[in-house]
């Protein structure tokens, strides 16, 4: 299993970003977490398939309704921890 860490700038605290990343990862059958810096970045850590991973970057750019992303930085590892779901961290 690989991972893939990213971190989101726009604006996309306030807007639902965090729920939207869920429910894709969900759809994807992606496990991990998102979770607000305090920067006003949001974080996201995903583990799956390569493939899958890669499609739900394209996810992370698109981002919801309410959203403006202006970049996705994506960093790819391999899985030291792993997780049972894909949650909102708060």
């Amino acid at each position: 299993m690989i991972e893939m860490q990213s971190t989101i700038i726009g604006k996309v605290q306030g807007v639902r970003y965090r729920d939207y990343v869920q429910a894709a990862a969900g759809e994807l059958g992606l496990v991990g977490y998102v979770k607000n810096n305090p920067d006003g970045t949001v974080f996201v850590l995903a583990q799956g398939e390569p493939e899958i991973l890669r499609n739900f970057v394209e996810y992370l750019h698109e981002g919801s309704v309410l959203a403006t992303v202006d970049s996705v930085s994506v960093d790819w590892a391999t899985a030291q921890k792993h997780y049972d779901d894909f949650s909102v961290v708060r």
